[in-house]
C-alpha cells in the first residue's frame, strides 16, 4: 500500500541554522515544527529528514557527532508525540569534502538520492507528498524526485536562481499545515 511523507530539510526548518550544528546546545528549534509534525502524523505521512551534512564531508565534526545529535532530536520529537521514520543526510561535498566525502554523491541535493532511497524504503506515493526546505537546493531535489508539493521557507523569491517555478513559498511552518491531507489524493 502506498503512503505519503512529509520530508524535512534539518538546518533552518527543523532547527535554527546557525551554520553546521553538531551540538545540542547549539540546536534551537523552528517555531511551529513541533506542531506542523504532529498534524502530518494525525493524518498518517510518514515523516523523514533529507539533509545534506557536508560538515561532516569538511571535516568541521564526524558522523559520529552528527548521530549523536540526531538520536538526542528524535528523541525530543518522540516527547512531542511524534516518530521520524528515518534520517537521511549526505555528509559528502564535491569541492571542499576531505578523503572519502570529496565527492558529487548522488545523495547530495540537488541530486534526489536521499528522496528516491526513502520513497522506495516506505513505499511512498511521490506526488502525493510534501517537501519543506530553505534551499533551492532541496527544492531541485524535490522536483527531481517527483515530490507533489514542494514549500520553501524563506523570504527570498529563488525561482529565477534555480529557473524553477514548482513550489510554494512560505513565511512560517504554520502556513504548511494547509498542504497536509487526510488521504492519498
Amino acid at each position: 500500500m502506498s503512503r505519503k511523507a512529509l520530508f524535512l530539510d534539518r538546518d533552518g526548518v527543523i532547527n535554527v541554522n546557525y551554520g553546521y550544528v553538531h551540538k545540542i546546545k547549539d540546536c534551537d528549534f523552528i517555531d511551529g515544527i513541533f506542531d506542523l509534525t504532529r498534524a502530518a502524523s494525525a493524518k498518517d505521512y510518514v515523516i523523514c529528514i533529507i539533509t545534506n551534512q557536508a560538515g561532516i564531508g569538511r571535516g568541521y565534526y564526524s558522523e559520529e557527532d552528527f548521530h549523536s545529535l540526531t538520536d538526542w532530536m528524535c528523541a525530543r520529537f518522540r516527547d512531542e508525540g511524534v516518530t521520524i521514520s528515518k534520517v537521511y543526510f549526505s555528509p559528502y561535498h564535491p569541492v571542499h569534502g576531505v578523503g572519502k566525502y570529496k565527492k558529487n554523491h548522488y545523495s547530495r541535493k540537488p541530486q534526489p538520492g536521499m528522496l528516491l532511497q526513502a520513497i522506495d524504503d516506505f513505499n511512498i506515493q511521490a506526488d502525493y507528498s510534501i517537501l519543506i526546505g530553505d534551499k533551492a537546493t532541496d527544492i531541485q531535489a524535490a522536483v527531481a524526485a517527483g515530490i507533489g508539493t514542494n514549500l520553501y521557507l524563506g523570504e527570498v523569491d529563488i525561482s529565477q536562481d534555480v529557473c524553477i517555478d514548482d513550489y510554494t513559498r512560505i513565511s512560517s511552518l504554520a502556513e504548511a499545515e494547509v498542504f497536509l491531507t487526510d488521504e492519498l489524493r
